[in-house]
């Protein structure tokens, strides 16, 4: 769905996105995750042809995204940064006039729209009226408008409370088994964990770390046992090349290995005599495997979102 090479965004002395290079599939929700000012935003601007590339290409469906910007647009939705809308307009109105003034796609009408995203009881209301989170919402419809192919999402939960980044959550999953490609930007690791398939973790302009969730997880995952003999079980996981780091804390031998191969590793001791008497697997969050990534990273030059 979008491919990109090479990457690289100045303003003036400012380096925002440094020699990024990415492929985002076709379906699903894909993260674009890291702390305000790493350049998601300007990630997301270079690809939707907001901000014009200082080296680098993008393709989007297939094409460069400088010779078909137009055509590709019409393809895509997206809600970047606050959304604004007309202020003295209604929530309804503010979508009738972006959708009568956008091109002809079909998809669900204004009503659905507000529907899906809970605003169908507000829908008279003057924007300005709105919450922060209504705000927020009225711009996912926003972004809905003609049933586009791909959708960007930037900071879509901002404002809202718990109960309603559950929905929108829950929001975003229907809209990607529904067919829709779903690029969501976010400083919350446990909402990309929970709703992204493959993620990019961007770090001052720059990305760190990319791949499948659940495969960058279990990368840096660690089990946690008791052995009847810990120093020879220390030896012997130390040999096996699925197992990058055995460490001795607190009376336990902590294996640096994914939490899937402790049945593996069971089997590994016991064909050498080894038992074990105690046995917890421990999955890394996104949260601590982004604090690890980043915590790796040398100091660079401020950069901007």
């Amino acid at each position: 769905m979008i491919e990109i090479e090479g990457l690289r965004k100045q303003f003036g002395s400012v380096t925002a996105v440094s020699d990024l290079s990415l492929r985002i599939p076709r379906g699903g929700v894909f993260g674009l995750l890291g702390p305000n000012g790493s350049g998601k935003t300007t990630t997301i601007g270079l690809m939707l042809g907001l901000i014009r590339p200082s080296a680098g290409s993008i393709r989007l469906f297939g094409q460069d995204v400088s010779a078909a910007h137009q055509q590709a647009l019409r393809r895509i939705g997206a809600m970047v940064e606050s959304p604004a809308f007309y202020p003295d307009l209604s929530g309804r109105a503010n979508l009738r006039f972006f959708q009568g003034i956008g091109p002809s796609r079909g998809g669900k009408s204004v009503n659905e729209l507000l529907e899906l995203v809970g605003l169908a009881a507000r829908a008279n209301s003057k924007f300005r009226t709105y919450s922060l989170g209504m705000k927020q919402r009225l711009g996912i419809a926003y972004a809905l408008l003609g049933d586009p192919e791909l959708v960007f999402l930037d900071e879509p939960t901002n404002g809202l409370d718990p109960s309603g980044m559950a929905e929108v959550r829950e929001l975003i999953e229907r809209l990607a088994k529904a067919g829709h490609t779903i690029v969501l930007s976010s400083h919350l690791m446990n909402e990309v964990e929970q709703v992204c398939q493959d993620v990019a973790i961007l770090s001052r302009g720059q990305i760190i770390a990319q791949g499948k969730v659940q495969d960058l997880l279990q990368l840096q995952g660690t089990v946690r046992l008791k052995t009847t003999a810990d120093e020879r079980a220390a030896q012997i996981l130390g040999a096996l090349d699925w197992v990058s780091a055995v460490r001795s804390e607190g009376g336990y031998l902590i294996a640096s290995a994914s939490p899937d191969r402790a049945g593996d590793l069971t089997r590994a001791l016991a064909q050498q005599d080894v038992y074990v008497t105690e046995m917890v697997p421990q999955r890394v969050s996104l949260e601590k495997f982004f604090l690890q990534v980043t915590a790796q990273q040398p100091d660079a030059a401020a950069t901007r979102q």
